[in-house]
């Protein structure tokens, strides 16, 4: 049986009390399910760790009904889009001061899809490389930014 993101995903938080409305958008990698509501706070969680969440539940669900079921990622009233520019300003920002000061500069810890959001945005300036990192003490990685080498 084929996965159906939208329906699954909308079920779910029908079941949960949630009163949503889900936008399915096929984009180049995976599927976006962008969840409308006038709860999103609820749903968000703090730091998006709510969505996070339920993107995770929603992926596993659609695993299990169909293995081939493409990656789906779940906003909720585009906080995920204002977050991901907040980011690449971040980096950008970030890479700015190691062109400025040659110095190497270290972000906070991220999670996995946020570093991935600062690597690709800084992945093709020719003066700035990136690393993650692992914290001492914690099972979280942070971003190093230093001046590439050529």
């Amino acid at each position: 049986m084929a996965a159906q993101p939208k329906e699954t995903l909308q079920k779910m938080l029908d079941l949960l009390g949630f009163d949503v409305t889900v936008e399915e958008n096929h984009m180049e990698d995976g599927v976006l399910l962008d969840v409308k509501t006038d709860d999103s706070g609820r749903l968000i969680g703090r730091q998006g760790q709510t969505l996070a969440d339920l993107q995770y539940i929603t992926n596993r669900l659609l695993f299990q009904q169909d293995t081939s079921a493409p990656k789906i990622m779940v906003d909720v009233s585009g906080y995920r889009a204002q977050a991901r520019d907040a980011l690449v300003k971040k980096a950008k920002e970030a890479a700015e001061k190691v062109r400025r000061w040659g110095d190497v500069v270290e972000l906070e810890p991220l999670s996995a899809f946020d570093r991935r959001i600062i690597h690709q945005a800084l992945k093709d300036d020719p003066t700035v490389e990136t690393h993650s990192v692992e914290v001492e003490g914690t099972d979280k990685k942070a971003i190093l930014l230093r001046p590439r080498h050529s």
